[in-house]
């Protein structure tokens, strides 16, 4: 009763105030970061100063505004960890072998005839190892061009499959730092979040494959042998590791845990420690390095052949990961929820959601309003998180009083958030894919089959209803029950 009466003191805000945080931060962040070039975690801060001078004006404290946002980062703060534990686990095993390993057998095993799918491919198993699209793009990616080259490909076309795979990892790999935070905003797990992301990711999957088994068997493809570039990757990975089978051990109690929903954080830490105890025994490193890497990122130099005589692709591959490497994005995630705990305290999103669902009567009609909010804030705000955050904040009660899973909601804005952004030429993702792969974004766009078939399979389930999951009932102990446990 008494938080009722605190609240019921309160000022309501009108339609136009509840609006003001959300289009104050986008204002900031277009003219801010898009056209400025500001760092977004001030801006982020700046927004959530705007929206506690709000809650200010309604009449609540300081100490209402700091326990709102300390409410928010707590239900935040085991995928806090698990990011944390993520940049661990990519460093050591790029210490054991691990990561290289995979990429050495994917380039040995590419053919020419089938190089548009030997990119997806390659490209999809690096990216959900690494959890990382740029790393898989950047290296891999890079390396692939090549071979489109050589084989005398049409770059729009590889170009096209090597994003397609790159985002395919960083949208449902455990390691990704997108992955994980839409689970965080959204407020679901999230193995079971990826688990619901396979309704829209296979199909997706399955689409591409097939268009890229097609044009790989049409006269465009050409017939030479693989390049010397891919050559030099895989002879350089050979003569700094001592490849053996037992290398994938990590990944596989990783993929196990996830099967059989084990607790994940001590299961990263149980693979990290194991990937150490591989490299010290297999590549002949030692302890000292292995945590070294553990918390600041593997560094190729930590051989004793050094670097002399390799690629720089290799370097640009191997050097990655760390706990410290997760830092920043765990600052975006406490500039972000410092916004959204204030937020949350004025009830804008309350009113807000209120006057959209006099618009949204289906559950269709949210998916789509889910979609095109999410592509909205990607294309103003060029930030991948703030297009998760921003429709999760927006949507969550609307998807619960509709009696929908939050997972749908984590589900729909992968699908249009994470998987899109490379596909806005403004966007960093949009600019880094095209300079790095060496083909402008609109040119490779209708190639990233995996990237945007994605809406259209989640459209087609919102209005068929199929894929979609109910919110949970909660169980309720039964009354006779009670009684037993009163008369004893």
């Amino acid at each position: 009763m008494k938080a009722n009466e605190r609240h019921s003191d309160k000022k309501t805000l009108s339609f136009g105030l509840a609006l003001l945080p959300i289009v104050m931060m986008l204002g900031l962040l277009i003219v801010g970061y898009g056209v400025m070039g500001l760092r977004i975690e001030p801006l982020l801060l700046c927004s959530a100063a705007i929206a506690a001078g709000l809650a200010w004006w309604q009449g609540y404290s300081w100490d209402d505004v700091i326990t709102s946002i300390v409410a928010k980062l707590a239900k935040a703060m085991p995928v806090i960890m698990i990011l944390i534990c993520v940049g661990g686990l990519i460093s050591t095993w790029m210490f054991s072998g691990t990561i290289p390993y995979m990429v050495y057998w994917g380039l040995k095993l590419i053919s020419p005839q089938y190089i548009l799918i030997a990119a997806f491919f390659l490209t999809s198993v690096v990216s959900v190892c690494t959890g990382t699209s740029w790393g898989s793009a950047g290296t891999v990616g890079v390396a692939l061009m090549g071979v489109a080259a050589g084989l005398d490909v049409p770059l729009a076309a590889a170009a096209g499959a090597v994003v397609s795979g790159a985002y395919f990892g960083d949208k449902i790999s455990p390691l990704s730092d997108s992955t994980n935070f839409a689970a965080i905003v959204a407020d679901t797990t999230l193995f079971e979040h990826i688990q619901h992301l396979m309704y829209t990711t296979i199909p997706s999957f399955i689409l591409a494959t097939i268009v890229y088994l097609v044009a790989g068997h049409s006269s465009m493809m050409g017939e030479v042998a693989t390049p010397q570039r891919v050559t030099d990757i895989i002879s350089a990975l050979d003569g700094l590791y001592n490849f053996n089978i037992v290398l994938i051990l990590p990944p596989i109690i990783v993929l196990w845990g996830a099967i059989s929903k084990k607790p994940v954080i001590p299961l990263m830490l149980i693979a990290c420690v194991l990937a150490i105890i591989l490299g010290i025994l297999l590549q002949g490193l030692s302890l000292k390095q292995g945590l070294d890497a553990f918390m600041d990122g593997f560094n190729i130099s930590m051989f004793p052949q050094g670097t002399d005589g390799i690629i720089a692709d290799v370097p640009r591959l191997l050097n990655r990961g760390g706990l410290f490497s997760m830092m920043s994005t765990i600052l975006l995630v406490f500039c972000a929820f410092s916004f959204a705990g204030a937020l949350t305290l004025t009830g804008a999103l309350t009113i807000i959601i209120n006057r959209l669902l006099t618009v949204i009567h289906s559950v269709g009609q949210l998916i789509a309003a889910t979609i095109g909010t999410t592509i909205l804030v990607t294309a103003a705000t060029s930030d991948g998180k703030l297009a998760l955050l921003v429709p999760a904040e927006l949507y969550q009660d609307a998807y619960r009083r509709m009696g929908l899973d939050t997972k749908n909601l984590s589900r729909t804005i992968e699908d249009a958030g994470t998987v899109i952004e490379p596909l806005i030429p403004w966007t960093a993702a949009g600019v880094y894919m095209a300079s790095t792969l060496g083909v402008s974004t609109l040119d490779f766009l209708p190639w990233a089959v995996q990237c945007y078939s994605a809406i259209f399979f989640a459209l087609i389930y919102g209005f068929t209803g199929f894929g979609i999951a109910k919110a949970p009932v909660l169980a309720t102990a039964p009354v006779e029950s009670s009684e037993q446990g009163v008369a004893r």
